[in-house]
């Protein structure tokens, strides 16, 4: 699977968002400042988001976008297809023609592969990630574990 820049730029737009909620709305101009994506770029992607209603507009001065729905109401995978993208990882787009017109060896495992992505970024919300971020909009410092599997031996490994 790839996912192309669309894709990931709808969902940065869409958390950015997400974080300024409640501050009146977002102009896609501080968007596109914020997270460095061309302001026409941004215009296209929210056209999309708010032809799937995803997103509200507020014409005029102090005018911008407004998230339609809670953040937690919100899941990523919907945001990946309002924007026309998808989360087949199959070569052939899941037409089941990999390979002289019918299925390759591997299409059912990168069919259940993709099923699986769907799932994992279909129940992650919007509310989770701005939840995984501090007041900033950056991932708060943690110390996590590692476990050298190999030898057996633990380490803690700072902001990582």
């Amino acid at each position: 699977m790839r996912l192309t820049t669309k894709g990931r730029y709808a969902v940065t737009a869409m958390l950015d968002l997400a974080i300024h909620q409640g501050q009146g709305p977002i102009a896609l101009a501080d968007i596109a400042q914020r997270q460095g994506i061309s302001l026409s770029y941004l215009e296209q992607l929210f056209a999309k988001l708010r032809r799937r209603a995803l997103v509200t507009s507020v014409r005029g001065p102090g005018g911008g976008y407004n998230l339609s729905r809670q953040a937690a109401d919100i899941h990523i995978a919907e945001v990946i297809a309002a924007v026309d993208e998808n989360v087949d990882t199959t070569r052939c787009g899941g037409a089941h023609n990999c390979q002289n017109n019918g299925p390759c060896l591997t299409h059912d495992l990168w069919h259940d592969l993709s099923d699986r992505i769907y799932d994992y970024l279909n129940n992650i919300s919007l509310q989770q990630l701005v939840d995984r971020r501090d007041d900033t909009g950056n991932r708060p410092g943690t110390t996590c574990t590692a476990v050298d599997v190999k030898l057996g031996v633990q380490r803690i490994v700072a902001n990582a």
